[in-house]
């Protein structure tokens, strides 16, 4: 347990700039505390003492704010970081090195007993502050879920998501960047095709104002031709 505790601590040294010390992570990251709670609710869980694990998780969630259903399974070296307000379901998975910051839930949308609800996310997933992901699919290793982004369906190892619903931004190019950590799922200089659509819909409204203006200044000039119905001449309107 020793072993993997300073795992833990090494990992959140190497992902929060802020974190000083061994000591300080262990004393005051609300994040390593609520994981360490959940693996004594887990215990009790998977040991049939239902009541005492939903008690100790209970407990967790008053101490650090971060709520972890004690059915959960969750990874070595996950950082919490901040914490407040994480949720994460019943049948979530939460694979090895993932990052979830504040405010993400990890939610189901189904009512069903027994099925699998909550999402799996493979090894290496960063998901921003507020996001949510809901339902029982899986986000692929090393994917990034943008803050407040909501994901409604499984998504691609190492693809960037955002927006409401989800919507994928980035793909990887090579396996060394599938690996790169982003704080927050924030991927410098990407490309929004959405984004992109939306300007070149700007443009071309743009455009054909500019058709429009030009149409009128005709139409202006054209009425100063007059054609008289009788003799056909043409005389010109001052």
């Amino acid at each position: 347990m020793f072993s993997k505790l300073r795992g833990d601590i090494a990992c959140i040294l190497e992902r929060d700039p802020a974190a000083r010390s061994a000591w300080e992570v262990l004393t005051c990251y609300p994040g390593l505390h609520a994981i360490y709670v959940h693996k004594l609710a887990h215990w009790f869980w998977t040991h049939h003492l239902r009541w005492l694990g939903r008690f100790t998780s209970h407990f967790g969630r008053w101490l650090t704010g971060i709520e972890i259903h004690p059915g959960a399974q969750v990874g070595s070296c996950v950082f919490i970081d901040h914490g407040m307000g994480v949720v994460i379901g019943e049948t979530a998975e939460v694979g090895d090195g993932c990052t979830i910051y504040q405010g993400v839930t990890l939610g189901g949308t189904s009512l069903y007993r027994g099925a699998k609800r909550h999402p799996t996310l493979g090894p290496g997933v960063v998901v921003g502050a507020g996001a949510k992901v809901l339902g029982g699919f899986v986000v692929g290793a090393g994917a990034k879920i943008g803050s407040n982004a909501v994901v409604v369906k499984a998504v691609p190892v190492g693809a960037t998501v955002i927006g409401i619903p989800g919507r994928i931004v980035e793909e990887p190019q090579d396996a060394a960047q599938a690996e790169r950590f982003a704080a927050y799922a924030v991927v410098a200089e990407q490309d929004d095709p959405h984004a992109k659509a939306i300007q070149k819909l700007v443009e071309h409204s743009r455009e054909l104002e500019q058709a429009l203006a030009n149409l009128k200044d005709r139409l202006v000039r054209l009425e100063r031709i007059e054609v008289t119905d009788g003799d056909k001449n043409i005389r010109v309107v001052k």
